[in-house]
């Protein structure tokens, strides 16, 4: 049995426009979410961190594993219409929220999908509940509001008006962001600058 359920992913509706996206509620398997949130890094700090520069347990692990399987790679490639087989993918994980984050944005040209899989036990502020939106200048013309549920997954593919953000929010926030990458030299670049901002972030939490 897999940690994620693939065969939900597959039967769930594409939104089309303004640009293509979907959610869904359960995409850890509710048996496997509490081992597996429980082996999420430990992280002290906000910003993205590479997946590679954290510590975490074996059932995050064996997830991490899905995720970077050629089967999610083509389950999600056919959903969103692009040939994801080969592609470089870029992990990265969030432990903490700082205000100035949820800033409305579209992603870079070099990520093709984008997917957030949260993992926080629950919600109860309006803050940091990712919301895909309409347009670049207004939060509240949202398409949906995802609160960051332990399974829950949002997830979409990039293009110039994939408008998203959050309301501000300050502490822990934890969810990985899976991007498939244009071009290894793409993911590199990325997982390079998340390095460097990373280790000035932790450096500052110590001051």
């Amino acid at each position: 049995m897999t940690i994620l359920n693939l065969e939900a992913f597959r039967q769930t509706a594409l939104t089309e426009e303004p640009f293509k996206f979907l959610t869904i509620d359960d995409f850890i398997r509710p048996d496997d979410a509490t081992a597996v949130r429980e082996d999420f890094p430990e992280i002290d700090y906000p910003g993205l961190m590479p997946l590679e520069a954290t510590t975490y347990g074996p059932r995050f692990g064996a997830m991490i594993e899905e995720l970077r399987s050629p089967e999610v790679a083509a389950a999600f490639g056919e959903k969103f219409g692009i040939d994801l087989a080969g592609r470089p993918t870029m992990i990265t994980v969030r432990g903490r929220c700082q205000e100035k984050d949820g800033r409305i944005h579209t992603d870079s040209e070099a990520k093709l999908v984008t997917v957030l899989l949260y993992f926080n036990e629950g919600w109860e502020s309006s803050g940091g509940r990712l919301r895909l939106l309409r347009k670049a200048d207004d939060l509240n013309d949202a398409l949906v509001e995802i609160p960051p549920l332990l399974g829950t997954l949002a997830a979409f593919r990039r293009s110039d008006c994939s408008f998203h953000g959050h309301e501000p929010f300050v502490g822990v926030r934890r969810y990985v962001m899976v991007n498939w990458m244009a071009n290894s030299f793409a993911a590199q670049r990325e997982i390079m600058r998340h390095k460097i901002s990373a280790k000035a972030k932790k450096a500052l939490s110590y001051v």
